[in-house]
């Protein structure tokens, strides 16, 4: 049977090293999970408890596309309380995660052909969701000076659209309140759309994540229960349209998707309560991301740019490698550390570079930063 161009993406290169983990586990090993971007904890206790209630009196069948009316209204007091934003809960879209939301957006912004632009390094779904919509991702060098984000120079005129992420993924680095209104200004001034992905806000540690939504209403914005909230495999995510989108972007979803995983949006309804819960295990990464800037260097990876936010250190590993898929592979072998190539984050770039998520418990970070040492030791 013939097969779709659209299905000719490369892999999601961490998921493979993730298989590779596993089944070094299989084997009877014990495994450092460097690798994956999701934290180690589980949803809010509220959450599950929220779900075990509504499970016994509710048949949780489909929602309306767009969401529970009582979850979009508790993501518009979310941004009211984080960045003092009025929001209409119209405006919000529940998604079967951010991934869904990525689908929805370009589904409803872009056509066949379209080029949208997105930094690099930078999250590797988004390049293959656009490949396999037939949408041209047009990647954008960013540099190291700039802190792995992109500036107003690097976009070039003829783009439909304009993706970043802030904090982001890899880097941790995130985009202040100058820096949003300048690429948003310069994306708006050549009619790119402009893409704001928030997946990591709720988890910065030297002042606060700013919202694209204190700059514009004029964009689309799309965040996720998966990462503050610690919900990565219940798939619900959301969206901010603006109002003339609404409609446009629920026809879609309608059709798409029906609606996100009802007993996902029970959940989320009781997660956005548990914050004292949720920023304890902030403190955690807190703490993890302390042990990781000052032991890194010592260790040897010590070129990296500074991370605001998010879970991860992006290093560039030139020193000792031009592929870092095939150092990802010596390192779990021989330290029984999983570690995600950056070929995953810059096709360009990224064989020079490493990254290291520290989602998992602090003791976790302690053993695997003590395996890395060791291992660095004998090169």
């Amino acid at each position: 049977m013939r097969k779709s161009t659209r299905g000719q993406v490369a892999p999601f290169i961490v998921m493979d090293v993730m298989e590779a983990a596993r089944a070094a586990e299989a084997e009877g090993r014990h495994i450092i999970h460097m690798e994956v971007g999701q934290p180690a904890t589980a949803a809010p206790k509220a959450a599950r408890l929220a779900l075990a209630r509504e499970m016994e009196k509710d048949a949780l069948g489909y929602t309306v596309s767009l969401g529970l009316p009582k979850l979009r209204e508790g993501i518009a007091n979310l941004y009211k309380d984080w960045y003092n934003v009025d929001l209409n809960p119209a405006r919000v879209v529940i998604t079967p995660g951010s991934s869904g939301a990525f689908i929805l957006a370009f589904s409803a912004l872009f056509d066949a052909g379209d080029k949208v632009g997105l930094g690099e390094p930078g999250y590797p779904s988004y390049r293959q969701i656009l490949k396999a919509m037939s949408i041209d991702a047009i990647g954008l060098q960013t540099s190291p000076d700039n802190r792995y984000q992109p500036v107003p120079s690097d976009i070039p005129p003829g783009l439909a659209g304009m993706i970043t992420a802030s904090p982001a993924n890899p880097s941790g680095t995130m985009l202040d309140h100058a820096a949003l209104e300048a690429l948003i200004a310069h994306c708006h001034a050549q009619g790119t759309s402009f893409i704001a992905d928030e997946i990591y806000h709720g988890l910065q540690y030297e002042g606060r994540a700013i919202s694209a939504l204190e700059v514009s209403d004029d964009i689309y914005v799309i965040n996720s229960f998966s990462k503050y909230f610690s919900m990565t495999g219940w798939r619900v995510g959301w969206m901010i349209v603006p109002e003339d989108h609404i409609r446009h972007v629920e026809r879609i979803a309608q059709n798409m998707f029906i609606c996100a995983p009802h007993a996902s949006q029970v959940a989320a309804i009781a997660a956005l309560d548990a914050r004292d819960e949720l920023d304890a295990n902030l403190r955690t990464y807190a703490e993890n991301r302390k042990l990781m800037t000052e032991a890194l260097p010592a260790i040897g990876f010590g070129k990296f740019a500074p991370a605001d936010g998010a879970f991860y250190i992006y290093c560039d590993v030139s020193d000792y490698t031009q592929d870092s898929v095939a150092f990802a592979k010596e390192i779990l072998e021989n330290a029984n550390v999983a570690v995600t190539p950056g070929l995953d984050f810059d096709p360009r770039r990224g064989g020079q570079t490493l990254r290291f998520s520290y989602a998992r418990s602090t003791e976790d970070i302690r053993e695997g930063l003590k395996r890395l040492a060791a291992f660095m030791s004998t090169r």
